[in-house]
């Protein structure tokens, strides 16, 4: 019995660290564009009441940092646009501004990135020949004082650096901005940070509304878009965007390059002509946004792949310009009140005016492993579901009801199909980065039983091989990095 006990815990903990290794986050940015804001003391107590842990700033305010102190909090903090030719001359420019503005607050108050330029190549006068001098400049401040592996340095872009986004295997980057992206590329590549950018589906629909569907930018299509060059299926913009840019930065060949969103959203409010900017709508998407996010569902050319999102804005700010809904992107009013319900952990249910994305047939549906993927495609998502995606993979193992036939495709279907009922359902679950196939006929057979709608997933704390069953689950199809998996399984092997 000692022996089985010392299993079960070393899977269990296999389990939480796998946990730890990865996870997607949502996070929130703060703007102070308004004459009727909160403090910043009040506005890092509401953020502290949703229990938000990202905050995105867009300066490097003083009275800010103060607020978010023992917070635990994270902030990524902004060089703004005006400030990057004195960023981009002088080093001692950046070494007295990381003296006095940064180091007096920091690590009481966690900054673990700052942003050198918010979307340049938007930006009315061009600045961008000065974004990648000032970045280098304020890696080597951050270097000078041992901060270069804790902060990471970036700088934010819009989707406009894009000169094709769809398909999205056709995603490439503008030529016109080849003189700022390769050396910017670089940098990233070299010191391993993201490329941020900011994504609005909203924008693409309200501008084009004969070609995207409001569903399809909510989250909410019942139908998919393939992309011909793949075959890969998209069932929202926001995903097939994310790939576009993933594809860019491939053609480029920068592979290990990770994306992070640093602003999406939906206002709530717009002029006349902005038909879709309502609190309905703007509830739907981040609702959805989240939910899709903290799953760790991926897109269909990254399955499972994390994703770090910073939902815009905290508040609705006044004094923006421009068309009405500009001023009407906030989750709260000035004084506090939520403009609309919204569930930050993505777990609870948010009442809302549409009926989310879920599928509207009422018959049964199953979801399970398409036989036109790739083996490697298909052990990835069979990896996540069974992991990250918290499936009950141990029906699949030997000697249990689902073990035979003893194939790829029959495993994966289970864990698609247990996936997809546990979460609503929803066309969304059933992607896995075009990999999940939704059919109307029960796929269980002999004692084989598949879950349906409303089905309960065994809880593997409640039988004593769950949890190692799950385990030995990932490792069969194992699609993990090389390090994590040595790693891990040595850990696991120790307590045997």
């Amino acid at each position: 019995m000692a022996w089985r006990f010392r299993l079960v815990f070393a899977a269990s903990l296999f389990l939480t660290l796998l946990e730890l290794c990865s996870g997607s986050t949502i996070g929130i940015c703060y703007g102070r564009n308004g004459d009727d804001l909160p403090t910043p003391d009040k506005a890092a107590e509401l953020i502290k009441q949703q229990n938000i842990k990202f905050v995105r700033i867009y300066d490097s305010n003083i009275q800010v940092l103060k607020a978010f102190a023992n917070s635990g909090v994270e902030l990524m903090i902004g060089v703004p646009n005006s400030d990057l030719l004195a960023f981009s001359q002088f080093q001692s420019n950046v070494d007295s501004w990381l003296k006095n503005s940064i180091l007096p607050y920091y690590p009481t108050t966690k900054i673990t990135y700052i942003t050198v330029g918010a979307e340049v190549t938007e930006a009315p006068k061009n600045v961008s020949a000065m974004v990648v001098p000032a970045m280098k400049n304020v890696f080597m401040a951050l270097k000078k004082v041992g901060l270069h592996k804790k902060i990471k340095v970036s700088s934010t872009h819009s989707l406009g650096v894009l000169s094709r986004s769809f398909p999205p295997s056709a995603g490439a980057f503008s030529s016109h901005f080849a003189y700022y992206l390769k050396p910017m590329l670089e940098f990233l590549a070299e010191n391993q940070s993201p490329f941020m950018v900011d994504i609005y589906p909203y924008y693409a629909y309200r501008d084009s509304p004969t070609n995207v569907s409001l569903d399809y930018a909510l989250f909410q299509s019942t139908s998919e878009v393939i992309d011909p060059n793949t075959g890969m299926l998209y069932t929202n913009m926001f995903d097939a965007q994310i790939d576009a840019l993933y594809f860019a930065l491939m053609a480029l060949n920068f592979r290990t390059i990770k994306v992070m969103v640093t602003e999406t959203g939906w206002p709530s409010k717009g002029s006349p002509k902005e038909t879709a900017a309502t609190p309905d709508n703007a509830q739907i998407y981040n609702t959805n946004l989240i939910r899709h996010v903290i799953n760790d569902t991926g897109t269909p050319a990254k399955p499972g792949e994390e994703l770090d999102v910073y939902i815009f804005s905290l508040f609705n700010e006044n004094r923006k310009p421009g068309m009405e809904s500009e001023r009407n992107w906030g989750l709260f009013y000035p004084g506090g009140t939520s403009v609309y319900n919204m569930d930050f952990t993505g777990k609870g249910v948010t009442e809302m005016a549409s009926g989310g994305n879920s599928t509207n047939s009422t018959e049964p549906t199953w979801c399970i492993a398409s036989s036109n993927v790739t083996e490697a495609d298909l052990k990835n998502a069979l990896n996540w579901a069974c992991g990250p995606g918290d499936v009950d993979c141990t029906a699949i193992q030997p000697s249990q009801p689902c073990y035979e036939p003893d194939t790829l495709v029959s495993h994966a279907s289970f864990a698609f199909n247990s996936y997809y009922q546990q979460n609503g359902a929803t066309d969304v679950a059933c992607g896995f980065g075009g990999a999940g196939l939704k059919v109307s006929k029960d796929p269980s057979y002999d004692k084989c039983l598949y879950l349906t709608a409303g089905s309960k997933k065994t809880s593997a704390s409640s039988n004593m091989s769950a949890t190692a069953s799950t385990a030995i689950a990932i490792q069969k199809h194992t699609a993990f990095e090389p390090w994590i998996s040595v790693a891990l399984l040595s850990l696991l092997l120790s307590f045997l």
